[in-house]
């Protein structure tokens, strides 16, 4: 017997969240899902143009540790509003093995439509990645053209004095106030001189000592 769980979502306090419950716990009693209770996920007055919703979240983590095997909503719209969203939920839960059941759309992520609509959802998602990609690309690409600074800014400083402001004892906050830069600046550069191995310094020939041997031949 299938595990399965009910997300519901209300706009306002005032709605009841039981009249969309009444439905899913009657579809899984004809469908011999076993639902239980703490699996009756409800956000009571959230819009659904929210991402994060508390009740959202506990369904999702619950969905990535295996606790349920079918997902049962009212209506779509209830997961979320926007297009965006909803495609990035329903790609998690086929990615977490959970079936995806909307009543009003009589959607079924388990049948062969519901399996092509979550293939065009893959694909929907990896055309998005892309091109978030190639925008990223082209706006670096203008900026460096432009002579715009891409990334963190150097730091302009005596970074030889913050190292040593710093070994001599002064603390952080003391070292930045000083130079005028963060104190996760200071650690960075700290790091940076930690990381550089140590030069060796060249040894004069005139102090090198002559061996015994030699310094006796000599007298």
């Amino acid at each position: 017997m299938k595990r399965a769980a009910f997300y519901v979502r209300v706009s306002t306090v005032d709605q009841h969240p039981e009249t969309q419950l009444r439905e899913l716990r009657e579809y899984a009693k004809r469908r011999g899902l076993t639902v239980a209770r703490e699996h009756e996920f409800v956000d009571h007055g959230f819009g659904g143009a929210k991402a994060r919703r508390p009740a959202l979240d506990r369904m999702l983590e619950d969905a990535r540790r295996r606790r349920f095997d079918v997902l049962v909503v009212w209506s779509c719209d209830r997961l979320a509003r926007s297009t965006k969203h909803f495609l990035q939920v329903i790609e998690e839960l086929d990615s977490c093995d959970v079936q995806f059941v909307s009543l009003r759309e009589a959607f079924d992520s388990s049948g062969a439509l519901g399996r092509a609509f979550l293939g065009i959802v893959a694909v929907l998602g990896e055309m998005e990645r892309a091109l978030l990609i190639e925008r990223v690309r082209s706006g670096m690409a203008r900026a460096r053209a432009e002579g715009r600074q891409i990334g963190r800014a150097k730091l302009d400083v005596d970074r030889e004095q913050v190292i040593d402001d710093r070994r001599s004892g002064m603390s952080l906050t003391q070292v930045a106030k000083k130079h005028g830069i963060s104190r996760a600046s200071v650690c960075r550069l700290m790091k940076e001189s930690s990381a550089k191995p140590d030069v060796a310094v060249p040894t004069l020939a005139g102090n090198i000592p002559e061996p015994a041997s030699a310094a006796g031949a000599a007298q």
